[in-house]
């Protein structure tokens, strides 16, 4: 199976899909990440930026993401953009992967990146002339509980990642310019307590939640 992860910004892939990635791609399907957005200056650093992509690197490599697709657009800039460009560029990529699972951000994150990629997967993947059998919504630390209060998340389908879990973290290790001590959300100890705390919804040791868009049976 081929499964493409639509990721606005490095680390979000991790956060909101990373033991189900590492999942499928132990278990032999191909596993496509896409990073819409990218750092620049004088916002950041150039030693940031040149190290977000040893953090990129690294992530990929423990996850087993076959192939990133980097659409370098700039970060919390996307609503300077026309949204068709966006709708173009990710229909681009979807077109030349050709998933049959399709995993994009949460319609009422607090990022506004996040809202408008979501917005666009949906345009790149309507349901014409094209593979796609399932689309989920991922949450995000930090984004999606922080997000609208009128658009909840409210999964409605889960992944058993009891397996690879710590996969996830190690994966999230890798992005250490972005770690942060507990309480706050994207450390370590609270992604992992999210993780099982998901679990102990269905009766898992771990699992990562979604809400499921649209499936094809």
């Amino acid at each position: 199976m081929k499964i493409l992860v639509i990721a606005p910004h490095p680390d979000d892939e991790v956060m909101g899909c990373g033991g189900t990635v590492k999942r499928y791609a132990k278990e032999g399907s191909d596993v496509f990440l896409c990073i819409v957005t990218k750092a620049y200056t004088p916002e950041w650093s150039e030693d940031f930026i040149k190290n977000r992509k040893k953090e990129i690197a690294g992530a990929n490599k423990v996850l087993g993401i076959k192939k990133t697709f980097f659409l370098d657009l700039p970060t919390v800039r996307l609503d300077t953009l026309p949204q068709k460009e966006l709708n173009e560029k990710l229909t681009a990529v979807i077109e030349k992967v050709r998933p049959e699972m399709l995993f994009i951000p949460h319609c009422g994150d607090l990022n506004n990146d996040h809202r408008l990629i979501f917005e666009s997967c949906l345009v790149a993947a309507r349901p014409i002339n094209n593979s796609i059998k399932s689309i989920l919504a991922y949450e995000t630390l930090s984004e999606t509980e922080w997000g609208l209060p009128n658009i909840p998340f409210v999964p409605n389908a889960y992944s058993d990642i009891s397996s690879t879990l710590k996969k996830k973290i190690e994966a999230m290790r890798c992005y250490g310019s972005e770690l942060r001590k507990t309480p706050h959300p994207r450390s370590l100890e609270i992604i992992s307590a999210l993780a099982k705390k998901r679990g102990s919804e269905i009766g898992l040791v771990a699992a990562e939640a979604f809400m499921l868009i649209r499936e094809i049976l």
